[in-house]
């Protein structure tokens, strides 16, 4: 898989799984390794990652912490899990502690949901009190994949990670700064724009008629930002007609009298699947040409958006879950599988069912 769909795969995977995961050790092996292995790093070679790492402090021994990256033979990224469950706040004094006696440039404290990255840009060889970056598993986005993509084995440079450490703290603190004034304006910041408009003196009485107005002016200028952001996007979607049908193919006409049909809900096993079968394709198929289309009856993925060229279809609805491949000649055949990794068994017949599409149409021309 491609480093973003092995990221967004292990987002869907957390979100679906997290409500049975009981324990801290149930945490870390479901959830934290897996985050290891996506960065680069084998799990089982202790060369590359140590479980239990010993951080002892003065004549305080038997202290460790969770796992231990080593990058060229040298401790570089050390991480103390939590379960999914709890709150980090009260367990950042811990990674602290272990931060202080090793030789690794940075700490991530996380319950496998929620990552936290500190180092130790106040002052060297002790880890700010405040991580410099965050982000939650389950909800990356583009910038969260550019982010973390710097700390994978093949492209992690630490002179690179910390200057993007250090804006990444700053402008953390300029949006958190920026959020208080919005929702309660400081007398300074109030200042700012009135001098800019009211000639002679600002009394106390412009000053509070001035923050009123400043609070309102940028809450609304937020509101109009937002709105003609959608209905960009919403006329950019029209343009390129991606508007995903989320009925069946053959819809029927309802009587008036019927029935609302149910929405169709797209499932998190649904999305690891499609994210899977795209990550088949994408050595021999552009992944921006493959497209996923739901319906009631069946989880349809598609090349280039278009129902007459069908790549599988999955039904991952109850106790018997099955996919269903297509030949050459869009003849049928449905198979049975225990587990979305059963799909990687049928990636031969997936590539050529992808690639035959291309074929006819380079001999119809």
């Amino acid at each position: 898989m491609d480093f973003q769909d092995v990221i967004k795969a292990l987002g869907e995977k957390v979100s679906r799984l997290q409500e049975s995961i009981q324990t801290e050790e149930a945490t870390k092996m479901a959830f934290v390794m897996p985050f290891i292995s996506a960065l680069g790093y084998d799990v089982f070679n202790p060369m590359e990652v140590v479980p239990e790492y010993v951080a002892d402090l003065g004549i305080k021994k038997g202290e460790k912490v969770d796992y231990c990256i080593f990058k060229d033979g040298a401790p570089s990224i050390i991480i103390e899990c939590k379960h999914w469950k709890e709150k980090l706040d009260v367990h950042n004094s811990q990674l602290h502690r272990y931060f202080h006696v090793t030789a690794a440039r940075f700490g991530v404290l996380t319950n496998g949901i929620t990552y936290r990255f500190y180092t130790d840009l106040v002052e060297a060889n002790k880890m700010d009190d405040k991580p410099f970056w965050e982000f939650n598993i389950t909800e990356v986005n583009e910038h969260t994949l550019f982010e973390l993509k710097k700390y994978h084995k093949s492209h992690f440079s630490l002179e690179n990670i910390l200057s993007s450490a250090t804006e990444l703290k700053y402008a953390k603190e300029i949006k958190r700064i920026m959020l208080e004034e919005m929702a309660s304006p400081s007398d300074a910041f109030v200042k700012h724009f009135t001098k800019q408009i009211v000639s002679g003196a600002i009394t106390a009485k412009v000053l509070e008629q001035f923050t009123g107005l400043v609070k309102k002016s940028i809450n609304g200028l937020v509101t109009e930002m937002i709105s003609d952001r959608l209905k960009s996007a919403l006329a950019s979607e029209e343009d390129r007609g991606f508007v995903h049908a989320r009925v069946e193919e053959d819809t029927t006409v309802q009587p008036v009298n019927s029935e609302p049909i149910n929405k169709v809900v797209t499932t998190e096993m649904e999305k690891e699947a499609f994210y899977i079968v795209r990550s088949i394709l994408r050595g021999k198929v552009d992944a921006n040409r493959v497209f996923h289309r739901d319906t009631q009856s069946y989880f349809g993925i598609l090349l280039d958006d278009n129902n007459r060229r069908p790549i599988c279809r999955l039904n991952l609805e109850g106790a018997k879950k099955t996919i269903v491949l297509f030949d050459e000649a869009k003849k049928e055949s449905r198979h049975e599988i225990q587990s979305l990794d059963d799909i990687y068994a049928h990636a031969d017949q997936l590539i050529n069912t992808a690639l035959s599409y291309d074929m006819k149409a380079v001999s119809a021309n």
